[in-house]
């Protein structure tokens, strides 16, 4: 039996965590984006969200940190009947394959870091995320991305069910919906892991790094 993992700081350790990127795309982040345009969101917190979010991969990487990339993309043909029903009448098609919308919103995967395509909120549905994570060793899964009450609270919950420890860095999620997001910062805090700033795992990192 594997230690019990019980302080951020052994949480975290680069040796068994993953950061989670989650949905930081056009079509979630971006003006004239699919969420902007159905939504009529205000965007303008987006562009800050993404430089908190590659700071903290910069982290990663010179810690030694596994670093995933999840990306949606829900054309119709992917979709399960009851998405389709909750999408229906909108006309649009968020994420399309190879379109603006399904492009990373001022982020930038690495070259050698595995990027995961979903087709549903939770990155652990119809994915392979757990098998890749467990050849890895992941024992903790640090999450970034949008949005903090749908995405990313939705991998997050699968996480945890899966035995994962879980760690929300909540200065690098994000929600236009503003009451909907404290709700998931608060449900995570009492129910399914640690809430904490990304400097704190990044100073974890560092240490490890140094």
């Amino acid at each position: 039996m594997q230690p019990a993992l019980t302080t951020l700081e052994e949480k975290v350790l680069p040796v068994h965590t993953a950061l989670l990127v989650i949905d930081m795309q056009n079509d979630f982040c971006a003006e004239g984006g699919y969420v902007h345009k159905l939504r009529g969101a205000d965007m303008s917190s987006n562009a800050p969200l993404a430089r908190r979010i590659m700071a903290l991969v910069r982290a990663a990487r010179q810690a030694g940190a596994t670093v995933l990339w999840i990306r949606a993309n829900y054309e119709p043909k992917y979709l399960s009947e009851q998405a389709l029903a909750k999408q229906s009448g909108s006309g649009m098609v968020c994420c399309a394959a190879g379109s603006w919308g399904w492009q990373f919103f001022e982020v930038a995967p690495a070259p050698d870091e595995l990027i995961l395509e979903k087709h549903s909120y939770s990155g652990f549905a119809g994915t392979e995320l757990d098998r890749l994570l467990r050849f890895r060793g992941i024992r903790t899964l640090v999450f970034a991305g949008v949005a903090s009450n749908v995405c990313v609270d939705s991998t997050l919950r699968d996480g945890y069910f899966r035995g994962y420890h879980v760690v929300l860095a909540e200065d690098c999620v994000d929600s236009y919906a503003r009451d909907l997001h404290a709700a998931t910062l608060k449900n995570v805090k009492l129910y399914f892991g640690e809430v904490c700033r990304a400097v704190q795992v990044e100073r974890s990192w560092s240490q490890c790094a140094a």
